[in-house]
């Protein structure tokens, strides 16, 4: 299990209705000749076009409305009566903010200027899943950039600030590229020099509150940019490397192994294609285990249900092999959308790991506990064992109990932590 960290609350920052960029282009026309100059502050919002494509107009303008209110307050300290907060013309996914000022303000266009949009930036990005909840799983791409235009008597306001907008979006789209290739350069760093740390979160049998074993989950040092799952895989996409950081999340997680009691169970988290990652061949594997008073009874690997899906004849042959030697399989994230119960019985792991998205709020929820109770069903046909992640509450852990659920984690049962608990001590 994978999880962000993200608080599941939309951000706030709202904004009243904006004009859009012609309307507000005619109302400042005046103050833009006499000042001689503008400034364009230009966010790029086109990733939101998935939001309105499956949901509507309404919930795009909901997301819209909190990054123009988080624009607002970052550049209210600069605005002066004249300057406008505006959105695109007609079908344009922007938010800007106009800036009238003296031709000869220089300090303004050469330093206070870029300083708004990387603290805009900055700002949007720390907001992540958080800004387009409950649209998008996810953060999307915001990038902010800047232009500034001279007034010219021969041409319409219009033009020119149309001009300059397209002139900031350029800039917002280079300063992205440059702050990719910036965090690619760090990341790379970080796979080299192996900065992670493995945390454990204890998986308990519910009816006793005694531990099965531990989710070895990776973290980010203190204080890195990459603190989380989240973080650390959406670089790793972003590089290409998503093997690279696989290997070294089971690589950290092995390494801690000699902390865990003796007795429970060690769940990785992997990608199908670790069948081909040397550390995990047969003697190699074995050695590894072995320096680690490991035996594959006490491994278990745990693979999403997308990618077992989506990888279906690889994750066969991890399987076949691994099973062969002894060790465990968990389908990871079931619920999670994309698989169906048929799909499940053909997979045939020995656990079946519930996503927390679909465990959340199940007391309250009747169509979901008659789901769980046919993945029960199909579970006991494949001597496989559920375990529900995520469990938060109280009433979840009863109705879990109630539908026959063995196993489950959650920050209710225990959270992660580095020192993990032996099997039979409370963990609350």
């Amino acid at each position: 299990m994978r999880r962000s960290d993200d608080g599941g609350r939309p951000a706030q920052g709202s904004a009243e209705e904006p004009a859009t960029l012609d309307r507000a282009a005619v109302e400042v026309a005046d103050a833009f000749a006499r000042a001689g100059a503008a400034g364009v502050l230009a966010v790029d919002a086109s990733a939101l076009a998935a939001i309105e494509r499956r949901y509507g107009a309404a919930p795009h303008a909901e997301v819209i409305a909190r990054i123009a209110g988080f624009a607002r307050d970052v550049v209210a300290p600069q605005l002066s009566g004249a300057d406008r907060l505006c959105l695109g013309e007609l079908g344009r996914d922007e938010v800007l903010v106009l800036f009238l000022r003296d031709r000869r303000d220089a300090a303004f266009f050469r330093e206070a200027l870029p300083a708004l949009a990387r603290e805009l930036g900055a700002l949007l990005a720390s907001q992540g899943a958080r800004l387009v909840y409950p649209y998008a799983r996810d953060g999307v791409p915001l990038p902010v950039g800047v232009a500034p235009v001279l007034h010219d008597p021969t041409l319409r306001p219009g033009t020119l600030l149309r001009r300059a907008r397209d002139l900031a979006l350029a800039d917002a789209e280079l300063r992205a590229r440059n702050e990719i290739a910036a965090r690619r350069e760090r990341f790379i760093g970080l796979l080299f020099s192996e900065e992670v740390r493995t945390v454990f979160e204890p998986i308990v049998r519910l009816e006793t509150r005694q531990v099965l074993g531990y989710e070895a989950l990776v973290r980010g040092l203190p204080g890195s940019e990459f603190p989380t799952p989240a973080h650390l895989f959406a670089a790793a996409d972003e590089c290409d490397a998503a093997f690279e950081l696989d290997c070294l999340c089971r690589r950290s997680a092995l390494r801690a192994a000699d902390r865990l009691p003796r007795g429970s169970k060690l769940f990785l988290n992997c990608l199908p294609s670790a069948i081909h990652d040397p550390a995990m061949q047969d003697t190699a594997l074995r050695d590894l285990l072995a320096r680690q008073r490991l035996a594959p009874s006490d491994v278990v690997f745990e693979i999403s249900e997308r990618e077992s899906i989506e990888n279906f004849a690889v994750f066969r042959e991890v399987c076949d092999r691994y099973a062969a030697q002894g060790f465990q399989i968990a389908l990871d994230d079931v619920g999670a959308g994309y698989a169906s119960l048929e799909a499940v019985t053909e997979l045939a792991p020995d656990y079946l790991k519930v996503d927390m998205s679909f465990v959340r709020g199940i007391d309250g929820d009747p169509a979901r506990q008659e789901i769980l109770k046919a993945l029960t069903q199909v579970a006991w046909r494949i001597d496989a064992r559920i375990i529900a992640e995520g469990i938060e509450t109280e009433a979840e852990l009863r109705t879990l109990r109630g539908l026959a659920v063995s196993y489950g984690q959650g920050y209710l049962i225990g959270r992660a932590s580095e020192l993990p608990q032996p099997p039979g001590a409370p963990v609350r």
